[in-house]
Formats: structure tokens, C-alpha cells, sequence
């Protein structure tokens, strides 16, 4: 499939180089006005310091995804954070395992010191969570109530095998650390870390105890109900906790058929509060868009959905 020309918008698609580069030429025939800049030159850098060096060398003018740990080593005025609806959860599986004990779940979230990880691995860039939904939706914060959750037991040495992924770059130093404080709550803990793509598919088939992963609360639809069910229908497509509890699929329903609104939105942290209450997943952190402009950049886009960097109105003084 060749995707030169296709789709629409102020810029056209006129080269590709495999997965290193793009080209796009200005599309003077855009239906809402003429762009400002005459095209953009893209750069596909799967490497994060490599793309925070390319922004202090006047390489790159709009560099995307700029890693917690080269944020710091940029002028501040040349980076901005936005909260994302993103958040960093920790799946326990419920179907086997250590973790198909309610109270060994409870173990491990109450073993789980977030802010911590905040301070340490994404050195104060991220928000602790308070549940599921971040301050990307703040609405869910002025709807939540208290979650009553099954109490701790004794994990007594249990081993537990956490996976996750090398492709956003804090996560295998978050696994590290959630090792730490699991082995201190008295589990033995086994790190599974690989390329998303090596997986994936294991994760999805339930193959750990345990699973780190980053991830979009809000999907194409933006609309977290989409998400939630996703995740934890018992008939959800990204069910990493094997989640099969008819008492949650019932509330992940009743959210997917109530009208927007309100009335939706009620639904939706009530749907939130069955999943936190029976600790499939412990919520850890909410993520930060940190996106890197040169200092000669007008009008880049700062999305908290990780989706528009260049905008019709973005130009390079």
C-alpha cells in the first residue's frame, strides 16, 4: 500500500522512506486556508536521547515524545508538558496465578508506592493516580467516591512474573522499581521485559502474572467507556487481566448505552470503581505529553492525545 497523495488536510504526503522519513509539500488547495509553513521534513527517530539531541542541535524544530530523563538536560522554555489521557497501570491476572487470589491482588497494590516512581522514574513529570481516568478528563475527579477493596493477605513468598515493554522508555525502570517494592511486601518478582511487538500477544493470552503497561484511556472514540470495556469486559478485546466478573461486565454496559452527558459520565466512574474494586488493575500514574519546540516554532500543537504536532497556523520564524 503506497500512501503518497492520499488523505486530506492543509499538507500533501508526497514522499515516503520506509519507516526513517517523510516528506509533505504544502497543499495550497486545502479547503481551510493555505498552511504557513511551505512543508515539513520528518524524521522517524525510534530513539528518545537521539531525538532531545537532534532539538539541542537545531536539527529538528518540533520533536514529539522527548523522554523524562533527557526533559531535564533541554532550555525549560523549549519544552512543554500537558497532562495526557494516559495512564500507567500495573494488571494483575485474575483467571490464574498468585493474583487470582483477591487478597494477594490487594498485597500488591497496597505494596505499590506511585509517588515514589513519579519522583524517581519520571523525575516529578507525571501526576499519581487516583484512578484509572486522568486529569486529562477532569471531570472524573469531581465524580469519584471511596472504593471498597478486599483486604491484603500474606504473600509468603509467591512469585509473580511482571512483563512490559521497552518501546516507551520509562516502563522497564518502572518495572524495576515495582519489583523492588513487591519483593519488600514478601513476593519474589521475575522481570519479562521485550519489544512491544514480542509481546503483545502474550500479555493478551494471560501468560503473566503481571503487567506494566501505558496506556490511551480514551482509544479513537475518545470516549473512556470504549476503554474501560476494552480492558475489562469479560468479552473485552484487551483484557490483560483476564477480568471475568458479571457484577463489572453489567456496569461496562450500562455505560456503553447511556446517552452522552452527565448521566454518561456517572456511569462511566461508576464502571471505573467496579474495576478498581477488584484490583485487576492498579492505576499508578497519569503521563505527560513532553514535546520539545525550537525556539523559532509559532503555533506547534501540544495534544494531550499524542496525535497533531503541525497545525495549518504552525511555522518556523
Amino acid at each position: 500500500m503506497n500512501p503518497v497523495g492520499a488523505g486530506t488536510g492543509p499538507f500533501e504526503l508526497t514522499k515516503v522512506e520506509g519507516t526513517s522519513s517523510a516528506t509533505l509539500d504544502r497543499y495550497d488547495a486545502y479547503w481551510g486556508g493555505r498552511a504557513k509553513a511551505p512543508g515539513i521534513d520528518v524524521r522517524f527517530v525510534p530513539d528518545g536521547t537521539a531525538r532531545a539531541a537532534a532539538l539541542r542541535s537545531g536539527e529538528a524544530d518540533i520533536v514529539e515524545a522527548v523522554p523524562v530523563s533527557q526533559a531535564a538536560l533541554l532550555d525549560e522554555d523549549l519544552v512543554t508538558e500537558v497532562p495526557m489521557p494516559r495512564t500507567n497501570t500495573l494488571y494483575l491476572n485474575t483467571r490464574k496465578g498468585p493474583f487470582a487470589d483477591p487478597s494477594l491482588r490487594a498485597a500488591a497494590r497496597a505494596a505499590i508506592d506511585a509517588e515514589s516512581i513519579v519522583k524517581g522514574v519520571y523525575e516529578g513529570r507525571a501526576d499519581v493516580a487516583e484512578g484509572l481516568l486522568s486529569p486529562a478528563l477532569p471531570w472524573a475527579a469531581k465524580l469519584r467516591a471511596p472504593v471498597t477493596r478486599a483486604k491484603a493477605g500474606a504473600p509468603a513468598g509467591r512469585t509473580v512474573t511482571i512483563g512490559t515493554f521497552t518501546d516507551r522508555a520509562e516502563l522497564p525502570e518502572v518495572a524495576a522499581a515495582l519489583q523492588q517494592q513487591l519483593q519488600k511486601a514478601g513476593f519474589t518478582v521475575k522481570l519479562d521485559v521485550r519489544e512491544y511487538a514480542n509481546i503483545e500477544s502474550d500479555a493478551l493470552a494471560g501468560e503473566f502474572d503481571a503487567f506494566v503497561l501505558s496506556r490511551a484511556t480514551v482509544l479513537d472514540s475518545g470516549d473512556p467507556a470504549a476503554y474501560l470495556y476494552s480492558d475489562f469486559a469479560s468479552d473485552g478485546s484487551f483484557n490483560i487481566a483476564q477480568l471475568d466478573d458479571p457484577a463489572v461486565d453489567a456496569l461496562l454496559r450500562k455505560a456503553g448505552g447511556t446517552p452522552t452527558g452527565d448521566a454518561r459520565r456517572r456511569a462511566v466512574v461508576a464502571a471505573e470503581a467496579a474495576v478498581l474494586a477488584t484490583d485487576a488493575a492498579v492505576p499508578m500514574l497519569h503521563e505527560r505529553v513532553i514535546q520539545g519546540d525550537a525556539a523559532g516554532v509559532v503555533g506547534a500543537a501540544h495534544d494531550p492525545r499524542e496525535r497533531e504536532l503541525v497545525t495549518a497556523a504552525t511555522h518556523v520564524k
